[in-house]
């Protein structure tokens, strides 16, 4: 028998501050357990990724139950920006000297056919929740870099993926932009991530699953089921699990592919009409740290970035006024005609990969035990991957192309960040 030990948290404060999503959404209830139960799949944490696993497992025709300790949502997926993007932290530049040009494109044309999956999901179902398809602009910081986006530009041309090289008099007439150069691209969109997520579970429950209000302190694996051990006096048992504890970082030993950040975002007051950009395209910067903006259906715009390592919630709390007057700094040189006057500010922990690529997969040593880990900027898009991902592999089958996400994949260079998970501790929602 393997089996984890979920009891302690290793970051017990996700979010700080208040951000914009929600205000006109209803939370799901989570209710406390009565009896035991026995289902086909048990989704661990209800924030976006668990409520889009949760409700894909149903739509397969699965039982499912979604158990969250907290309020669903209200940790990373509250602090997201919600730019439900296609391209990822790393160019296909850089994944290509990673892992070669055959497997980088396909991972970049996965990550697009998600982002495309997910619209489709959220029209289909009349989802209300402020998405809005986007073109995204990808802009450099200095001259050097208009070279890399260049190159940058022809790959991805070769690769068949929509984006059209900028230089700085097309940025300029176009989107009265001043910058060297940009890379502008069709398929991306943005959304309300709260009123995603809760609209997501709301579904699931119609659809059966049970949403559980629980602690899981212990999940084992045995034989052809996981039972979960709660706070209560009740457990669940299930034919496979899924964690989907976001960035409450799992105690398993994570992939030495992953690391903890934090970032921080604004929201300005209501723009002036029509002293928007052209388009409101989604725009991000390819600085270190970067800047991505975006804009509300209110007219408000959204910046955020600053990230750096800082995970101790007192400490990335302290840097809030210092982050934050930086961001603004940094959007009037992208866009003078901004109204910088802060509505609201939050700051949020977040993961990342060296690869820029999230986990998805069967959680080593523990049999019937999934990951489902969106980490990076394309947290949403990346999620909603993985259920298509893990709802196949629950079903019996698996391509070779998961294994470019797998939990236990070899990382660039060929370093194997290879884990144990057996009798270690671990955090569930």
């Amino acid at each position: 028998m393997a089996e984890i030990d979920l009891k302690s948290s290793s970051q017990d404060r996700l979010m700080s501050g208040c951000s914009l999503w929600g205000k006109a959404g209803t939370r799901p209830v989570f209710r406390p357990l009565d009896d035991h139960l026995k289902v086909d799949a048990l989704v661990i944490g209800g924030g976006v990724t668990g409520a889009l696993m949760g409700q894909h497992l149903c739509e397969r025709g699965m039982s499912v139950a979604i158990v969250d300790r907290e309020q669903p949502g209200l940790g990373s997926t509250a602090a997201s920006t919600a730019m439900l993007q296609w391209e990822i932290d790393k160019t296909l530049t850089e994944l290509e000297q990673f892992y070669g040009f055959e497997r980088a494109v396909g991972i970049y044309r996965r990550s697009a056919a998600a982002v495309s999956g997910l619209a489709k999901l959220i029209t289909g179902h009349r989802i209300d929740c402020a998405f809005r398809p986007r073109q995204s602009l990808f802009l450099t910081s200095n001259h050097e870099g208009a070279r890399d986006l260049a190159v940058e530009t022809d790959l991805r041309q070769r690769a068949g993926l929509p984006s059209r090289y900028l230089e700085h008099c097309d940025l300029f007439t176009e989107f009265e932009l001043d910058r060297d150069a940009g890379i502008l691209s069709r398929g991306s969109a943005e959304a309300d991530p709260l009123l995603l997520t809760w609209a997501l579970l709301g579904m699931a429950g119609e659809a059966g699953a049970r949403l559980v209000d629980a602690s899981v302190n212990t999940l084992h694996s045995e034989g052809n089921r996981v039972t979960a051990e709660t706070d209560g006096r009740f457990v669940i048992e299930a034919k496979a699990a899924v964690l989907a504890t976001g960035y409450t970082m799992p105690g398993i030993d994570m992939p030495k592919l992953h690391r903890a950040t934090s970032s921080w975002a604004m929201a300005t007051v209501p723009q002036a009409p029509g002293t928007l950009w052209r388009d409101e395209a989604l725009i991000w910067e390819d600085s270190h740290p970067y800047l991505y903006m975006r804009t509300t259906t209110d007219g408000r715009i959204v910046v955020g970035g600053e990230d750096d390592d800082t995970v101790d919630p007192a400490a990335r709390d302290a840097k809030m006024p210092d982050k934050i007057l930086a961001i603004r700094e940094k959007m009037k040189l992208i866009w003078p005609q901004a109204d910088t006057s802060v509505a609201t500010s939050w700051c949020g922990t977040f993961g990342e990969t060296v690869d820029g690529l999230p986990l998805i997969g069967p959680v080593p040593s523990l049999p019937h035990v999934y990951g489902a880990y969106g980490y990076g900027g394309n947290g949403i898009t990346f999620s909603y991957l993985a259920t298509q991902m893990i709802g196949a592999m629950m079903s019996g089958v698996y391509r070779d192309w998961f294994d470019d996400f797998a939990m236990d994949r070899d990382g660039p260079g060929g370093q194997s960040p290879k884990s144990g998970t057996r009798d270690v501790e671990m955090v569930a929602g």
